[in-house]
């Protein structure tokens, strides 16, 4: 049974403590979004277990291999840096959809505690899984998944079906997701009704 023992609230929890969650982290913080980083999921959905060790066919070349690791020692060093809340041996046990409005509309439930959030970024899973989830939660969806789970708040990042995006791709798609949030946080405001040069000059 998922932990009782606190609550805590923040605006996006992000599943995946490699080099997806911490390129999302690190976009969300320059952008001034707050989030939790736990390190994986181990149930989908409505306590239906998840395969953690996602099979992949693609093998990585050793320049690809020493990029990925090169970049994931710079967002280490900017996580620590920057107080990014990255919780190494937290995991996601189950994902509850709340439809209280305001409220935040997920839980998180973790062996300790329950962490609150607007928003879910998975790292690592497959898009079969993701549909079955989904599914679950009685939400349709056609052929677009990943449109489906951002209108309820879930966003994906270095999420293939058989091949593990490049490094470069999951900074891209981190770059894309950190901003679609920061807009749903910090929308812009409305630019002010312009006034002609004409309204300016005397009669």
């Amino acid at each position: 049974m998922p932990g009782s023992a606190g609550t805590e609230q923040t605006t996006t929890v992000i599943i995946g403590t490699g080099l997806s969650g911490l390129a999302v982290a690190a976009e969300l913080r320059r952008r001034g979004v707050d989030s939790i980083v736990v390190d994986g999921l181990d149930v989908l959905g409505a306590a239906q277990p998840a395969t953690t060790s996602l099979q992949r066919c693609d093998a990585a070349d050793p320049a690809t291999l020493r990029e990925r690791n090169e970049i994931l020692r710079h967002l280490r060093n900017y996580a620590a840096s920057h107080q990014v809340d990255v919780r190494n041996t937290t995991r996601a046990v189950q994902l509850t959809k709340v439809d209280a409005a305001p409220a935040p509309q997920w839980e998180v439930h973790t062996a300790t505690g329950v962490l609150l959030a607007d928003h879910i970024v998975l790292t690592r899973c497959a898009q079969s899984q993701l549909r079955r989830m989904i599914n679950e939660f009685g939400i349709a969806v056609g052929r677009n998944l990943a449109a489906a789970m951002r209108a309820i708040g879930i966003y994906l990042v270095g999420v293939g079906e058989l091949i593990t995006p490049s490094p470069k791709e999951v900074l891209r798609q981190a770059k894309t997701v950190g901003l679609a949030i920061s807009a749903k946080v910090h929308p812009a405001p409305l630019a002010p009704p312009s006034t002609g040069s004409l309204a300016m000059l005397p009669c």
